[in-house]
């Protein structure tokens, strides 16, 4: 590799990077449906013509801002988890992943609303956003994993009524259904991925205004609760052990 050629790749790395992190403003500004590579062309003063031979459509931005939206949200989830203590156990260092990503939400509110907020008229996201898209349910599935071969899940009180609620796919990608009593741990571990994402989505979205006294403190108690619906602690017991 010539020295020429590793500055033109320096060069156009910059100018990507430029390109969406003024589509990113324009999100903010117009939101995701009215995003124009007219319109971040002009941002950055270049001719659309310049633009096209780096994105060559809008849904070809979309689809790069999308990846790199599930990308960051899987990395906070992954490093939140990593960060927490070991003793924490599954539980814990879920729980720690779901404060991060609350906390990338909170600092990217329009990224985190391309992707998990109303979808944009006529994109269809290729399949090259389902590895970066499935990087907190992998994270959550593992966690999950972790604390049934561990012995750390309370069995259920009854099970859910038949048949299975989720996809065949979905199904094999978790490795097929634990035997009984756990038998339907797949559906039931769903609720903290649509707890996640949904409870941040009130937050953000302005739905707990006037609601809620401290949201901190609720988002820890909602994944609390969602997490018992597998039954899963995510929080230590206090110091003197349950109340009698």
């Amino acid at each position: 590799m010539t020295a020429s050629q590793t500055a033109r790749q320096l060069a156009r790395a910059e100018l990507t990077r430029a390109i969406k992190e003024a589509a990113t403003r324009q999100l903010a500004e117009t939101g995701a449906a009215a995003l124009s590579l007219r319109a971040v062309a002009r941002d950055l003063g270049l001719a659309s013509s310049a633009l096209y031979r780096y994105f060559p459509s809008r849904d070809a931005l979309l689809t790069a801002l999308i990846i790199d939206a599930f990308n960051a949200i899987g990395e906070a989830a992954e490093s939140g988890a990593a960060a927490a203590a070991a003793p924490a156990g599954p539980g814990g260092r879920w729980l720690a992943a779901c404060r991060a990503v609350r906390e990338w939400a909170l600092l990217h509110p329009h990224e985190f609303a391309l992707v998990y907020g109303s979808p944009v008229p006529g994109y269809q996201a290729p399949t090259d956003t389902v590895d970066p898209a499935t990087r907190v349910t992998r994270l959550m599935a593992a966690l999950v994993v972790e604390a049934h071969a561990s012995g750390l899940l309370r069995p259920p009180a009854r099970p859910l009524p038949g048949p299975g609620l989720v996809a065949q796919q979905v199904l094999d990608s978790a490795g097929g259904a634990p035997a009984a009593p756990y038998a339907d741990l797949v559906e039931r571990s769903l609720t903290l991925w649509v707890s996640l994402i949904g409870t941040i989505s009130f937050e953000l979205f302005g739905h707990l205004n006037k609601v809620i006294t401290d949201c901190p403190a609720y988002f820890d108690a909602a994944m609390t609760v969602a997490a018992e619906a597998i039954g899963l602690d995510l929080l230590p017991p206090p110091p003197d052990g349950p109340p009698s």
